[in-house]
């Protein structure tokens, strides 16, 4: 039976994924931050017969990282999927004013702390069947695509940064990690209505659910192949340029 760990599997994107993937038979490791506050995750996992089970988790601590494989040991895992991040706002991160604690923390959450578990993970991933590592990054991360001011992305100079920063991450190990058999997804969800995305998301009508996103998010995985190991795609599976 397939194994998947889902971080920052609390709310939005990543609960949805949760949920698709218990509702398919999947195993699923969900880990977030706080688990006695995830209401909607304990829920799911009481209502799914040993199918879901939760971990605590603070992605941007590495002691926390650490308990995590000590409790999971090599228990073989077949898909990682690192869905943890933040946004930094509403701390400034423009052309005019850095907040340098909130730049260093969304390095450390957004790019540091995936690369972390996916190295402390890398025995658990080998010992899998699938051995897939995917990273929920953003568009934003794409240093040659021009965003207009309308958009906000020229608020979030950190959020940018360490998102192209986790692209170069799990670019790289698609390549090292390739003699392992490891494949590498490097997704966009979309701009999905969530509390992260921000008002604008959830006001708009072009925007898509967290369920859509999900969907779309486990098909590009069920679609990785050691070919396309690396890419940098949307949900939807169009590519982005980097």
């Amino acid at each position: 039976m397939t194994t998947v760990l889902i971080t920052g599997a609390n709310r939005g994107v990543g609960l949805a994924l949760a949920r698709q993937y218990a509702d398919s038979g999947t195993q699923v490791i969900a880990c977030c931050r706080e688990p006695a506050r995830a209401d909607e995750l304990n829920k799911m996992t009481a209502a799914s017969g040993g199918r879901v089970r939760i971990l605590p988790l603070d992605i941007g601590n590495e002691a926390s990282i650490n308990v995590v494989k000590r409790v999971l040991n090599h228990e073989p895992i077949d898909i990682v999927l690192h869905n943890a991040g933040i946004n930094g706002s509403p701390k400034p991160q423009t052309a005019y004013e850095i907040d340098s604690d909130n730049w260093i923390q969304c390095m450390r959450v957004n790019a540091l702390g995936p690369m972390l578990l996916s190295q402390a993970l890398l025995t658990n991933l080998k010992a899998g069947h699938d051995k897939k590592l995917v990273a929920i990054s953003s568009s934003y991360g794409s240093i040659s695509k021009d965003w207009p001011k309308a958009v906000n992305a020229h608020e979030r100079y950190a959020y940018r940064a360490s998102k192209a920063a986790l692209n170069m991450g799990m670019r790289s190990l698609s390549r090292d990690w390739g003699e392992y058999g490891v494949v590498v997804a490097i997704l966009d969800p979309g701009w999905v209505r969530t509390d992260m995305a921000g008002q604008g998301a959830i006001d708009s009508p072009t925007s898509i659910s967290p369920e859509e996103s999900a969907a779309g998010i486990i098909k590009r995985i069920g679609q990785l192949t050691p070919e396309i190991s690396g890419a940098f795609t949307r949900f939807s599976g169009e590519t982005i340029p980097w």
